[in-house]
């Protein structure tokens, strides 16, 4: 049975990977990327999506077409 304490104890972290970058590490990155373009085609995916998925290839090693299904193609 699911009880409040075995919940608290079998809890998933809020990052799906260990690559992925944590809230205050994002805000620092997010000085360093460029904002939205004033014009032209809004972007398709979230910047922190992106970063996400290129520190999974840097820290695992695998390769582009290998990603898990939750980044971005």
């Amino acid at each position: 049975m699911w009880t409040p304490a075995a919940r608290a104890e079998l809890a998933r972290p809020a990052q799906p990977y260990a690559a992925c970058l944590t809230d205050a590490k994002w805000q620092i990155a997010q000085a360093f990327l460029p904002g939205p373009a004033g014009c032209g085609r809004p972007r398709r995916w979230p910047m922190r999506t992106l970063l996400d998925g290129m520190l999974y290839v840097l820290r695992t090693g695998c390769a582009w077409r290998h990603l898990p299904r939750d980044f971005p193609p």
